[in-house]
């Protein structure tokens, strides 16, 4: 007989019922004549009462462990001492037999709330990791989010549309994680570091309200609290406005709150230019909660600038080549001077939680002459941009809508919900600190026999 319930669902209403509980051992006390099992699984668990009625009994009882998976046959009964401090903590389950599903080794950690371990070890065992319960809440409510956002945008009419997880190298800032191509030698596919050019060709399509949960890749130094792949909310919007994004992401903010969170938000979002608030946060991501008092204090940082220097001295794309630029800047493209240039505002947005970037978007550019001149500004060759982006160049030229969008971190954004120091806290598998993959040991090096299939040959390392 399979199990009847979960483990920490049973209540005073279950008394007397017969269950079936499977699950791990969270503790044992054991006695000379009986012992106590607090059984758990993910909802939580339940005390079992075991009586050493007979030898085999009690030689199952002593050879019990911490985290042994267990299968319970017992009945219902009221705890003659209630732990208050537990949901289950009215009744515990009289065995009337055990069953031993599979034994436990001795654990690195215990599987326990505040845990005494370091975080590389954590993540080298993060299956025994995600068991704790404060663990476990963090992906449900992930879950939950994610859940309750794709709700919304269905009930606004959105179509969740998935793009290709191999692409074309259209660098955007960072670099790609390349794919070799074994058919198609020495060439190489992309992952995706966002879906922004597939997003805009479905505005092409037609598909005027799409949105996805996409993963995105993105091979950066290391740096802080990043994560070489990561999880965002993608949306895009034909015949829009920014007036027409901030109202569908704020709905949607508005939502997610009150429905996971039960908390009240408040819409709309007070607005700032970003030449306000570098004036005065010294930031582009003011936290306003100083003077707004709020909890969670929103603001959208608008009209950031089109361009911005490199450390090379360079003029680039503050966001990404595909940006509109204000109509009322454009006679600074014809400047000699810098400072006009940098100063060329464009039709971008982010926004910010209590001085975090949430995320960020843009009225896109939709007519080809407007892209090529932002492509020829940056010293893109017509040539290059041809290589790079002509199937979106191409596209232009069918009937492109006017469009615009948004991308939210999800990671960032749970991050915040639950009070995490990390974002590596809110996802299942996460990457260290320096994007190495401890659970499995990755990256690691590959046979020579498939280098060969995909015609790669390694440099020799250089000795020091």
């Amino acid at each position: 007989m399979k199990k009847t319930n979960y483990c920490g669902e049973l209540t005073e209403k279950d008394i007397g019922k017969k269950v079936v509980l499977e699950g791990w051992i969270r503790s044992i006390r054991n006695q000379k004549k009986f012992a106590f099992i607090d059984l758990g699984d993910r909802t939580g668990f339940t005390q079992i009462f075991v009586l050493k009625k007979n030898k085999e009994m009690e030689k199952i009882v002593d050879s019990l462990g911490n985290e042994f998976v267990l299968r319970v046959h017992g009945t219902v009964k009221k705890r003659p001492d209630p732990n208050p401090k537990t949901p289950t903590g009215e009744i515990e389950v009289t065995s009337q037999g055990i069953e031993i599903l599979n034994k436990c080794k001795t654990l690195p950690f215990q599987i326990q709330d505040e845990v005494n371990a370091n975080e590389d070890t954590r993540l080298k065992y993060r299956y025994l990791d995600l068991r704790r319960k404060s663990m476990y809440d963090k992906l449900f409510l992930r879950h939950k989010v994610i859940k309750s956002i794709r709700d919304l945008f269905d009930s606004e009419n959105f179509l969740e549309i998935e793009t290709p997880g191999l692409s074309k190298s259209t660098p955007e800032g960072a670099r790609d994680y390349l794919v070799p191509s074994r058919i198609f030698k020495g060439k190489f596919f992309a992952l995706p570091q966002s879906p922004q050019i597939y997003k805009q060709l479905l505005m092409v399509a037609g598909i005027d309200k799409y949105f996805q949960i996409a993963r995105c890749f993105r091979d950066e130094d290391l740096r802080g609290d990043r994560q070489p792949e990561f999880t965002q909310l993608d949306l895009e919007m034909s015949f829009v406005e920014e007036e027409d994004v901030y109202t569908v992401i704020e709905k949607m903010i508005k939502h997610v709150f009150e429905k996971v969170l039960n908390e009240k938000i408040k819409i709309p979002f007070p607005r700032m230019t970003h030449a306000e608030a570098k004036e005065k946060y010294k930031s582009d991501k003011p936290d306003t909660r100083k003077e707004t008092k709020l909890k969670y204090s929103f603001v959208w940082v608008t009209d950031f600038p089109l361009f911005e220097e490199n450390d090379l001295g360079q003029i680039v794309p503050c966001h990404h080549p595909f940006t509109q630029f204000n109509k009322e800047d454009e006679k600074k493209f014809d400047s000699k001077n810098k400072k006009d240039l940098l100063s060329i505002r464009s039709r971008s947005y982010d926004l910010v939680l209590n001085g975090t970037e949430l995320g960020s978007g843009s009225i896109r550019i939709h007519d080809r002459k407007q892209q090529n001149k932002i492509f020829d500004f940056l010293g893109i060759t017509e040539e290059d941009a041809k290589q790079k982006f002509g199937f979106l160049l191409d596209a232009f030229e069918y009937g492109c809508p006017p469009h615009g969008g948004f991308a939210v971190g999800l990671d960032r954004l749970i991050m915040i919900l639950t009070g995490s120091e990390s974002i590596r806290e809110v996802i299942a598998f996460p990457k260290n600190k320096n994007s190495v993959s401890l659970l499995e040991d990755a990256p690691s090096k590959v046979t020579k026999e498939q280098l060969n299939e995909l015609n790669i040959e390694l440099k020799k390392e250089k000795k020091n």
